[in-house]
């Protein structure tokens, strides 16, 4: 009998409230901590978080989106596709964890960006040929503790379309995974059919956002396909298909025509998927209508949500549709119980996860019951909606006369410097730096004493002499060891920062911060994301004070280290009663006054790291043009500033650029690093491709690893790069920051490089 459902939750989140997880995880990863306390944590988060949703009466509980690293990793292990180069590792959870993050002998896997989000997953990699083995002990043991806790489940599985398109090829051929699509449909109807065998009737919610990209079209072929078998393995199970990020209306024209029960569409991001909706009426399939904005903080207009589902019912029998999130909840921190600095009016405007199951509950109620079905506690709640929804639209917090009226002059700094062939020339005669020049990205380790001393001078245990004193301690430090390996461009090492956006966001105009809003990146990394809620600008500089002191210890160039608008825009919480575009641009604005700031004080190099620029473009081709507009102008603005002899960096991380060359050459940045150390020199190769003509930093070894390379290591990787570009268009450097690194990790591996780099040139 097929479970009757109103409301859904795509899925929640897993490092808990309080980085719980994160906790355990880092300490077990130093040795401090046994895999039975990783266990142990790990199961009294899926409880906790399963009862959150079960109390807010959401019907469609999930279970298999907590994942002790990453969901896509998941999937490889239940799968049994583990690359051949990890399973002489006998021990299975040293195997999960190397394949992550290596070992002392093996690589991590590749990993990048989650679509666009700033959530990154463990890329799959696959071959022709490639044997499975089923393995769902995992879900079985999620599945059997649900129920125990009085939970009737639903089970997320990444789909086959959107593990395949997310994978990639390493046999030699072509390297798009899809052409492995005969070979990995047995590998799921295996999987279904075991699911199948968990109880009588088992809900499985089968997530494929690829098919809301410019994919879609393409891979719609092969949706029936798909989906008749894998029905036909799990019949006695209910499967729906999500998608979420954008509309899916080529997929879901194809996806009613299988045995499906019912498809997920996001109507939060995907608009036109309204223009589908006759589809299901005329199918009888169940639309998981996601109304709830999964990936933003700000609370749901209660009463426009209402109208939206009462438009969808309009044409989609009411009784076949279940109200949702529009994607999972794990793009959002976790509950505001915990914010008590947050000023009072901002967080009024606010609705973490917690608080979103509780707006989805309202919401279903009203929806399906009617007002007058409101107990008292639900009737003030809507009350309280309506009163914030409108006290957010009016309130003076969020309008900056002053930067409106500087944004009125916005248009005529739209533009590129002068030519980069004459920039270059008055850079090289400046600083005089070698061919494979050898850097870092800029942090450095964030040790527990750096820590204790922000948190001491946080709360003010001591006082800003006595912060400023010891910060200066660490920085002088850290300038003294680059020099003594012989490192040619220098960092300060960002220890006075907390988060390469937060650090920025705490210090401008029209940005909140929370206490305890952290969010998952990747592993046990989070981020806690700032809020935008109002006109940004900056009232006084940023970094000035840090990066003269840090110039005052070397005569070797000291980079200024800047995190770019885009960045800022795509890593952030951004208010959504403006136009994204006019944000950035007024973020590109502040961040301009920096860099002349900076470039004014004698700081000749400045680094402008756009990490997220690639996570930020829309996910159909139609829709790019208007972000790459308002993004190159953005970094433009921002350093169109800079003097012909002020050189000026980049930072991307990890991304497929194949399709975004030309944006990344047109930011007309004199230097760019990249995150490759996983993916060899595949992603520079597009850059030879291209003729690109500026400089390139590609990372040589993978800082989110441990393991320490060898000199060898570094060395073979250096001349692979040569074989793409040559030795004057090419910097050294790891592939990412190394605040999240040890020391003792840290010291030897820049010396490798360093090394490394001395053999090459003496061979050059």
């Amino acid at each position: 009998m097929s479970k009757k459902y109103r409301s859904w939750v795509t899925g929640f989140a897993r490092i808990g409230e309080q980085r719980e997880l994160k906790k355990v995880l880092e300490s077990y990863w130093r040795g401090e901590a046994s895999f039975d306390d990783v266990q142990e944590v790990s199961d009294s988060l899926k409880c906790r978080h399963w009862n959150y949703q079960r109390r807010a009466s959401i019907d469609a509980v999930s279970i298999n989106d907590f994942s002790l690293y990453d969901q896509t990793l998941d999937m490889i292990e239940t799968l049994g596709l583990v690359p051949k180069r990890f399973r002489d590792i006998e021990d299975k959870t040293a195997r999960y964890f190397a394949m992550a993050r290596g070992d002392e002998t093996h690589t991590a896997m590749e990993m990048t960006k989650w679509f666009n989000t700033n959530y990154h997953y463990i890329v799959p990699e696959l071959c022709a040929g490639m044997s499975y083995k089923i393995d769902i002990s995992k879900i079985r043991a999620e599945y059997e503790a649900a129920k125990s806790e009085g939970v009737d489940p639903k089970i997320n599985i990444i789909g086959p379309l959107t593990f395949l398109a997310n994978a990639r090829r390493t046999d030699g051929y072509n390297p798009d995974a899809l052409t492995l699509f005969g070979e990995i449909l047995p590998a799921y109807v295996s999987l279904f059919e075991e699911l199948d065998t968990l109880g009588d009737s088992v809900t499985i919610q089968v997530e494929e956002p690829i098919l809301v990209t410019q994919r879609a079209a393409e891979l719609s072929l092969l949706v029936k396909d798909a989906y008749n078998r894998l029905c036909g393995a799990a019949k006695k199970s209910d499967i729906y298909v999500v998608t979420y990020f954008d509309h899916a209306k080529e997929a879901a024209a194809q996806l009613v025509q299988t045995p499906i029960k019912g498809i997920g569409l996001d109507f939060v991001h995907g608009s036109a998927n309204m223009e589908i909706l006759d589809i299901f009426a005329r199918s009888g399939k169940t639309l998981v209508a996601g109304v709830i904005d999964g990936r933003n903080i700000w609370i749901s207009d209660i009463e426009s949500k209402l109208s939206l589902l009462n438009e969808i019912a309009n044409v989609v029998p009411k009784e076949s549709i279940v109200v949702s999130t529009s994607c999972s909840l794990l793009h959002v921190p976790y509950t505001l119980k915990y914010e008590k600095r947050l000023d009072e009016k901002i967080k009024s405007w606010l609705a973490f996860a917690v608080e979103k199951l509780d707006e989805l509950s309202l919401l279903c109620r009203l929806f399906f019951d009617g007002a007058d079905s409101l107990d008292a506690q639900e009737a003030l709640r809507y009350a309280h909606n309506r009163d914030a929804v409108a006290d957010r639209k009016s309130s003076t917090l969020i309008h900056d006369p002053e930067v409106k009226e500087r944004m009125q002059g916005i248009d005529e700094l739209k533009k590129r410097r002068e030519p980069y062939e004459n920039r270059i020339a008055v850079q090289h005669e400046r600083f005089k730096y070698p061919p494979l020049c050898t850097t870092t990205i800029g942090s450095f380790p964030q040790t527990p004493e750096v820590r204790a001393v922000r948190r001491d001078f946080k709360n003010g245990s001591i006082g800003e002499a006595e912060y400023v004193e010891k910060m200066k301690g660490f920085i002088r430090e850290c300038v003294e060891f680059q020099e003594r390996i012989g490192l040619e461009v220098l960092v300060h090492g960002e220890f006075e920062r907390n988060d390469m956006v937060e650090y920025f966001g705490e210090q401008l105009q029209g940005i909140a911060f929370s206490e305890n809003g952290w969010v998952q990146s990747y592993g046990s990394r989070c981020v806690k994301p700032p809020i935008i809620y109002g006109d940004v600008s900056r009232p006084e500089p940023m970094t000035l004070f840090w990066s003269e002191y840090a110039q005052s210890l070397t005569e070797r160039p000291m980079k200024g280290m800047l995190t770019g608008p885009v960045t800022i825009l795509n890593w952030s919480f951004v208010r959504d009663d403006q136009p994204r575009s006019e944000t950035c641009y007024q973020i590109a604005l502040a961040i301009r006054d920096e860099v002349d700031d900076l470039q004014k004080a004698g700081i000749g190099m400045i680094q402008v790291d756009e990490a997220a620029f690639k996570e930020g473009y829309p996910l159909r081709d139609s829709q790019r043009p208007v972000y790459e507009k308002f993004a190159l102008e953005s970094f433009w603005i921002c350093t169109n500033v800079a003097k012909p002899d002020t050189q000026i960096h980049t930072h991307m991380c990890y991304s497929d650029f194949n399709d975004i060359i030309d944006t990344i050459e047109a930011m007309d940045a004199d230097v760019i690093s990249i995150e490759t150390a996983r993916s060899g020199n595949t992603l520079l190769k597009v850059f030879k491709e291209h003729s690109y003509k500026k400089e390139v930093g590609p990372g040589v070894y993978d800082i989110h690893s441990p393991r320490i390379p060898s000199i060898e290591e570094i060395e073979k990787q250096i001349r692979l790069l040569l074989e793409v570009l040559p030795a004057r268009q090419l910097w050294i450097n790891p592939d990412c920051g190394l605040k999240t690194r040890r020391w003792e990790e840290v010291k030897p591996s820049l010396r490798n490089m360093v090394e490394a780099v001395k053999k090459v040139r003496a061979s050059l």
